[in-house]
């Protein structure tokens, strides 16, 4: 859509039938230049090469190109550049209004993904490379909340590994991590990428030991080292039971330990999640109910036609 008012749509046309399993959805999160997209196109690959063909879903409205087989696109039904010019707003707006046009028809992607879901184990979501555009959102929040009221939907966080070897670094992405779970309450996977350059072996003995950790930062000088010594304890709840898989885009390595984390993080969100899920979803309902009664009322009561006695 040049604004808001193109159908969603996908590249099959063929129409399946219902699945007995629904498809396990995966948003694909991390910060700028962490490779969400890399890893997209690798998984993609790595699973039709595993005849598991996902279903590929790019929110990415700004990108240029996707090197991978791609289902569903954003910029099929959302010109970017054409948003930026009719609401005159910079690169990070036009991409946040973007994704809002593409939030208002996201109900045609569920139905779309609900046709297919017998010939896709897996949903992936490729989101933009600023992660606050997604994550701190109304579109973003509509998105997840939708999915995760349907469908079994973990966050797969994508980590830096290289960059990650600087403890300050490394904290930022668990701080963020831990703010992105604790604001969906979903199964959250950590991807330790680039590990072809860098082995992730010391994030998990962080993680494991915190005094490691700790002998890391106190090597920094900065004013940053105080804030990540006051936060290492605050974190270590978050590291307990977090699945965390070192991976490499470039390579493949690690894939098949993420799609068994993939499985895992599925099972703990029917287990987990799901019924809580389903609770929210319920009293929104409610909330809607009471809503539209009061909006019934207060309409006759402003009704000349209706007195009160």
């Amino acid at each position: 859509m040049e604004s808001s008012s193109s159908e969603v749509t996908d590249s099959e046309s063929k129409n399946d039938s219902q699945s007995k399993q629904d498809p396990i959805c995966v948003i694909i999160l991390g910060m700028a230049g962490s490779g969400k997209s890399s890893v997209c196109s690798k998984m993609v690959e790595y699973l039709f090469g595993k005849n598991i063909p996902p279903y590929v879903v790019n929110c990415d409205p700004a990108c240029l190109s996707v090197d991978y087989f791609c289902n569903v696109d954003i910029r099929d039904s959302v010109n970017y550049k054409n948003v930026m010019e009719k609401y005159q707003l910079g690169p990070n707006g036009s991409i946040i209004t973007s994704i809002n046009l593409f939030a208002t028809r996201f109900d045609q992607v569920l139905q779309l993904i609900d046709k297919r879901k017998e010939s896709h184990q897996i949903v992936l979501f490729d989101t933009p490379g600023q992660v606050e555009v997604f994550t701190w959102s109304a579109s973003g929040s509509i998105i997840t909340e939708s999915l995760s009221s349907k469908y079994p939907t973990i966050i797969l966080f994508i980590i830096d590994t290289i960059r990650s070897t600087n403890p300050t670094t490394f904290m930022s992405n668990m701080l963020y991590a831990c703010s992105i779970f604790y604001k969906y309450k979903l199964p959250i996977v950590i991807a330790m990428n680039k590990i072809d350059v860098c082995d992730h072996k010391f994030a998990l003995e962080w993680m494991q030991n915190s005094e490691t950790l700790e002998a890391a930062i106190d090597k920094d000088q900065s004013y940053m080292a105080c804030l990540n010594q006051s936060l290492v304890g605050a974190l270590d709840i978050f590291y307990q039971d977090l699945p965390v898989v070192g991976i490499s885009a470039k390579t493949g390595a690690g894939l098949d330990d993420l799609l068994e984390a993939f499985k895992r993080a599925a099972k703990d969100y029917y287990e987990n999640y799901r019924k809580e899920y389903e609770q929210n979803v319920l009293e929104s309902r409610m909330r809607s109910m009471e809503l539209k009664k009061d909006e019934i009322i207060s309409e006759d009561l402003d009704d000349p036609l209706i007195s009160l006695k």
